[in-house]
C-alpha cells in the first residue's frame, strides 16, 4: 500500500513537473510572442516615423530662400530702363530701422527669451517638451491653438505671413526652424527678430517701438522699458500702453518675474524695475519724403514681388522689404524713347476730352505696347494727368474691364481657324433674328449686329469680322461649343479673370465678360496673332540683381506655341483688312501695316483697340472710373492707339505681316444657306455710317464705330 501511494505520488509529481513545464513553455512563447509583436511595432513605428520624415521634409518644407544678409542691408534698390539708364530708386517707406546685434540691450534680449522660449540657447530650433505638450494639448484638450512655437519658428511666420492653424503648417514651421538653425547662430536670430516683429502703434521693429513709445534708442532702455516693450509682441493692441497702460503693466511684470525665476535679474533688480515708473510719450518718427514712381515702375514693383514671394516662399511684407532694402539692380524693359511718346499723350488731359455731357469725370485711359518676339513691355501708361502719388489706381495692369468685340478674334475666330472649321471665305448668314435665317444648335440665343447693319444674307467669315457682325459670332460660338471657346480664352490667350458665369454666350461672343480684362492681358494675348501663333508671356524686368551681382530673379522670354501658325495668320490679315476699311479704320497711319480689333461693352462704357504692326502690340482702353457711357460715334482708343504709334514708328522699315499666300482658303458653307451662294469678295466694303444722334444708344449690343 505504502508503495503504491509512493507510486501515486511519483506520478502526480511528473504530472505536476510536466504541467509546470508546459506552462513555462507557454508564457516563455506568450512573452517571445509580445515581445515580439513589441519589437514590430517598434520597428513599423520607427520605419513610419522616417517615412515620414523625409516625406514631410521633400514634399511639404520648401526651402526658405532668404538671407540675413538681403534683409539686414538697409540699402535702397535701383530701378534701370533697358538701356541703363536710371529710373528710380527705391526706398522703404515702411516704419522700420534696423538695429544691429551690439546695439540690443541685454535686458531686451533676455526679457524676449524669458517670456518666449525659455530654452532658446538649448534647443535647435524646435522645443521638443513644449511641442509634445501642445501636441496632447490638442488631442487632449480638444483645442486648435498648437503653441509651442519657439522664436525661430516665430521669426519664419512673420517671414512667410503663413499663420493658418493646421498640422501641416505646423510640421513644416517645425522642419524650416531646424534647418533655419543649422545656418544662422542666435545671436542673428535674436538680431531678426526685433528688427521684423510687430510691436503694435505702426512700429515694425525695436527701434521704432523704442521711439514710439518712450522717445529713446534701443541702445538707451532701461530693464523696465524693455520689459514694456517685449510683452506688447503678444498681443500688439491689448498690451499696447496707449491702448491700456494696466494691460502693459501686468504684462510688464509677468515679463519681470519671469527674467526673475529664470536667473537673468536679480530680486533686486527685478524689484526695483517693478516699481519704476513708466513714461510712455507718442513719438512720431520722421518719414521720408517719397520719390513719385511712374506707372511703369509700379508695375515693376509689383511684379518682382510678386515673384519674389513666389521664389523665395516668403510673404508680401518680406518680399517688399527685401525689395526696397536689399540693394537690389533692377534691369526693367523699358523703352524711355517710346515711354516719352506715351507720357506726351497721357499726361495732357485736354487729349482726352470728355464727350457729349456724358460724364462730368475725367476721362481716362490705359495703354501697354509689348514687343510681341520677346514680350517686353515697352511702355504703358496708367492714366490720364500727371500722377501724383505712389500706389494709385494703375488702370494699365490692375483694373478690369469687359473688352467687347475685341473678344472676338481669341473667343471665336482664333479657336475655329486652329480647328478648321472655317477658312476666311466660308459664307454664313448675316440677317436680323426675326427673319430666322439660321438655327443655333446648343444655345438660343440671338443677338443684334451694332446699328441694325446686316447684309440680309450670306457673307464671308472674313466680312463678318472685318465689320464686326455680332451674327457671325454667335454662329462660330455654337459651332465652337461654351466650353471649348471658355478653354481658349483661358487656357491658351492666358485670360485670368474668367468666373463661371463666363460659361455664356454674351461674355464669349460680344465680351461682356464678368469682371472683364486688363489692358495688359488683352496686349498679352494679341502677340499670339503679332508671332505666328506664338503666345509671348509679357514682362517689365528681365532680371533683378544684388548688391554684389549676384542673380536674385532671372526673368527670360517665355513662349509657346498657341494657335496653329496658319491660324494665326488668316486672323491677323482679317485684322489688317479691319484697319483699312473695317471698324478699327480711324486708328490706321498707313506708314505701317496694321492689324487690329475695336471693342466696345455696355452702352459703350468701354471703349477699346488692340492694335498690332510688325513691330509692336499696343492695347488701349479708354472710359470712366465710374462706367458712365463714352461717345460712340468714334472710338477714342483709336484715335489715341494713333497718335502714339505713329509716332513710336516714325524712322521705321514698312514690313507686312504674313505671306500672302499662307492666307484665305476655299468657300465653304457654315450652316444652312437658303439665299443662292455668292462669290467670295476678295476685300469687304466699307460699313455705311451711322447717322443717329448724338446722345442716342445703338439698339441691343452696341458695337465698334469708325471715326
Amino acid at each position: 500500500m505504502p508503495r503504491d501511494k509512493d507510486k501515486m505520488n511519483s506520478k502526480a509529481g511528473r504530472a505536476a513537473r510536466a504541467a509546470g513545464s508546459a506552462a513555462g513553455r507557454a508564457v516563455s512563447l506568450a512573452l517571445k510572442i509580445i515581445f515580439t509583436a513589441i519589437l514590430v511595432l517598434l520597428t513599423a513605428g520607427l520605419l513610419f516615423v522616417c517615412i515620414f520624415a523625409f516625406y514631410v521634409k521633400t514634399s511639404l518644407v520648401d526651402e526658405l530662400d532668404i538671407s540675413l544678409d538681403d534683409y539686414s542691408l538697409s540699402e535702397s534698390s535701383t530701378v534701370y530702363d533697358r538701356d541703363g539708364n536710371v529710373l528710380a530708386t527705391l526706398k522703404g517707406s515702411e516704419n522700420r530701422i534696423w538695429v544691429d546685434y551690439e546695439d540690443i540691450p541685454e535686458d531686451l534680449e533676455h526679457a524676449l527669451v524669458a517670456i518666449e522660449d525659455k530654452r532658446f540657447y538649448d534647443h535647435k530650433g524646435v522645443d521638443w517638451y513644449r511641442t509634445v505638450g501642445a501636441v496632447f494639448n490638442m488631442f487632449l484638450g480638444m483645442r486648435d491653438n498648437f503653441g509651442g512655437s519657439t522664436i525661430t519658428q516665430q521669426l519664419i511666420k512673420n517671414l512667410t505671413g503663413e499663420n493658418e492653424v493646421t498640422v501641416q503648417r505646423k510640421l513644416v514651421e517645425i522642419f524650416r526652424a531646424l534647418e533655419f538653425e543649422k545656418k544662422y547662430d542666435k545671436d542673428e536670430i535674436i538680431e531678426w527678430y526685433l528688427n521684423a516683429v510687430y510691436f503694435g502703434e505702426g512700429c515694425n521693429g525695436i527701434y521704432t517701438a523704442a521711439q514710439t513709445y518712450f522717445g529713446k534708442e534701443p541702445s538707451e532702455l532701461t530693464l523696465a522699458e524693455c520689459a514694456s516693450i517685449v510683452g506688447i509682441v503678444n498681443l500688439p493692441t491689448y498690451y499696447s500702453p496707449f491702448y491700456s497702460v494696466e494691460n502693459n503693466k501686468d504684462r510688464q511684470e509677468t515679463v519681470l518675474r519671469e527674467m526673475y525665476e529664470q536667473g537673468y535679474i536679480s530680486y533686486t533688480e527685478y524689484t526695483e524695475a517693478k516699481n519704476e515708473e513708466l513714461h510712455f510719450q507718442r513719438s512720431e518718427t520722421e518719414v521720408a519724403e517719397q520719390e513719385i514712381y511712374s506707372y511703369y515702375v509700379e508695375a515693376v514693383i509689383d511684379d518682382v514681388i510678386a515673384d519674389l514671394m513666389e521664389v523665395r516662399g516668403v510673404n508680401y511684407e518680406t518680399a517688399q522689404t527685401l525689395l526696397y532694402s536689399g540693394g537690389y539692380h533692377i534691369y526693367t524693359c523699358m523703352d524711355s524713347d517710346i515711354q516719352a511718346i506715351v507720357d506726351a499723350e497721357y499726361e495732357n488731359p485736354d487729349n482726352f476730352p470728355t464727350y457729349g455731357g456724358v460724364s462730368t469725370q475725367q476721362l481716362q485711359s490705359a495703354i501697354v505696347i509689348l514687343d510681341p518676339y520677346t514680350g517686353d513691355v515697352m511702355a504703358l501708361s496708367g492714366g490720364v494727368g500727371e500722377k501724383n502719388g505712389n500706389l494709385v489706381l494703375n488702370r494699365a495692369t490692375d483694373t478690369t474691364r469687359p473688352p467687347g468685340s475685341s473678344i472676338k478674334p481669341l473667343s471665336v475666330y482664333g479657336p475655329a481657324f486652329d480647328l478648321g472649321l472655317v477658312t476666311q471665305n466660308t459664307l454664313v448668314m448675316d440677317t436680323p433674328p426675326e427673319d430666322e435665317a439660321y438655327t443655333l444648335e446648343h444655345f438660343d440665343w440671338y443677338p443684334r449686329n451694332s446699328g441694325n447693319s446686316y447684309a440680309y444674307g450670306p457673307i464671308t467669315i472674313r466680312q463678318g469680322l472685318v465689320s464686326s457682325k455680332n451674327t457671325v459670332a454667335v454662329q462660330l460660338l455654337d459651332k465652337l461649343g461654351i466650353e471649348t471657346s471658355f478653354n481658349y480664352l483661358r487656357d491658351v490667350f492666358g485670360l485670368s479673370h474668367l468666373v463661371d458665369g463666363d460659361h455664356s454666350p454674351s461674355p464669349l461672343a460680344l465680351g461682356e465678360l464678368t469682371y472683364g480684362v486688363t489692358v495688359r492681358e488683352m496686349a498679352t494675348a494679341y502677340t499670339v496673332f503679332a508671332n505666328n501663333g506664338m503666345y509671348t508671356e509679357s514682362r517689365t524686368y528681365t532680371q533683378v540683381l544684388d548688391s554684389s551681382g549676384g542673380i536674385v530673379l532671372d526673368n527670360p522670354v517665355s513662349q509657346r506655341q498657341a494657335l496653329r501658325t496658319n491660324a494665326a495668320n488668316n486672323v491677323t490679315d482679317m485684322m489688317v483688312g479691319s484697319a483699312n476699311g473695317g471698324t478699327s479704320s480711324s486708328a490706321n497711319f498707313y506708314t505701317q501695316e496694321i492689324a487690329g480689333k475695336t471693342g466696345s461693352s455696355g452702352g459703350n462704357d468701354d471703349r477699346w483697340f488692340i492694335g498690332m504692326t510688325p513691330y509692336y502690340v499696343a492695347a488701349v482702353w479708354t472710359g470712366y472710373d465710374i462706367p458712365a457711357g463714352s461717345i460712340y460715334w468714334s472710338n477714342p482708343s483709336c484715335l489715341t492707339w494713333r497718335h502714339i504709334m505713329q509716332k513710336v514708328h516714325e524712322g521705321l522699315e514698312y514690313r507686312t505681316f504674313t505671306d500672302p499666300t499662307s492666307i484665305g482658303g476655299d468657300t465653304m458653307i457654315f450652316g444652312d444657306l437658303t439665299e443662292p451662294t455668292p462669290s467670295p469678295t476678295p476685300e469687304p466694303t466699307e460699313p455705311p455710317e451711322e447717322t443717329e444722334p448724338a446722345g442716342t444708344l445703338p439698339p441691343d449690343d452696341p458695337e465698334d464705330w469708325a471715326a
